[in-house]
């Protein structure tokens, strides 16, 4: 056994135990980038959803980007989402006012095929993440992209890219276990969420131990773990003890050169 996949396994064993015996640091708010002011921060879940299917953290109508002073490519495709058009109308009161007649499709375009001044989330620096290389090495990009309140970050497998919303290393090394896992499961699409989430958590959270800066990200690890532990009815550590031999696999092709 190599000395790097020894630590791993030294490492992995004193988080596991932190968490059997409730020896763990208070769970600590991950901070992010405060929620940018676009448009799409007020739009419905729904429309969110649509809109991070179509491959985008940001996306507006023709004259909201004209308004922000970029310009939609020649050529591209908009996606379309749902709007309430309402209807002015007197009351009994002789009044006017606004009624929901029903809702409206409304075409809008991703940043990505749009051009012009930068905006001001394009500008965020990330700082200098340990073991960005290797992100580097798999053709991986890293960006920055808008906070907002329903992730931290993503990994995308089919567009090659790591999207962060956060400055923590923790969520970065998160995004980055999935990278690897995706590359050493063969049927990583098809795994069950549960269980590729808490892959990259517990590997986020040796990797914090092992060349992180800090290591006051536990508390917010198990808590994490925990959130999709429960969804199959597992408790943190037996829900760990079953990805275990994959949290392995994915630290040591994180942490080797090979």
């Amino acid at each position: 056994m190599s000395a790097i996949a020894k630590t791993i396994q030294e490492t992995l064993k004193n988080i596991l135990n932190s968490f059997e015996s409730g020896d763990i640091p208070k769970a600590i708010a991950i901070s992010v980038f405060p929620a940018a002011d676009i448009p799409s921060a007020k739009w419905s879940l729904l429309n969110r959803i649509t809109m991070y299917l179509s491959g985008t953290s940001d996306a507006r109508g023709f004259r909201q980007w004209k308004q922000a002073k970029r310009y939609v490519k020649k050529g591209a495709k908009a996606f379309y989402i749902l709007v309430p058009r309402f209807i002015r109308c007197e009351n009994d009161e002789d009044e006017q006012e606004q009624i929901l007649a029903g809702f409206m499709a409304k075409p809008v375009f991703r940043i990505e095929d749009t051009d012009g001044k930068p905006l001001d989330y394009q500008q965020i620096e990330l700082p200098n993440l340990k073991l960005i290389e290797k992100a580097n090495e798999w053709n991986i990009s890293v960006k920055a992209i808008p906070g907002n309140y329903s992730y931290y970050g993503y990994y995308s497998k089919e567009s090659k890219e790591i999207a962060l919303a956060s400055k923590e290393e923790t969520v970065f090394f998160h995004e980055l276990a999935h990278a690897a896992h995706s590359r050493v499961l063969k049927d990583f699409d098809k795994a069950q969420t549960w269980r590729k989430e808490i892959v990259a958590e517990l590997s986020a959270a040796v990797l914090c131990e092992m060349v992180g800066e800090t290591s006051k990200y536990l508390g917010s690890n198990y808590k994490y773990i925990d959130h999709y532990a429960r969804k199959v009815k597992l408790s943190p550590v037996q829900a760990c003890l079953r990805v275990v031999c994959d949290v392995e696999k994915v630290l040591n092709l994180i942490l080797t050169n090979d």
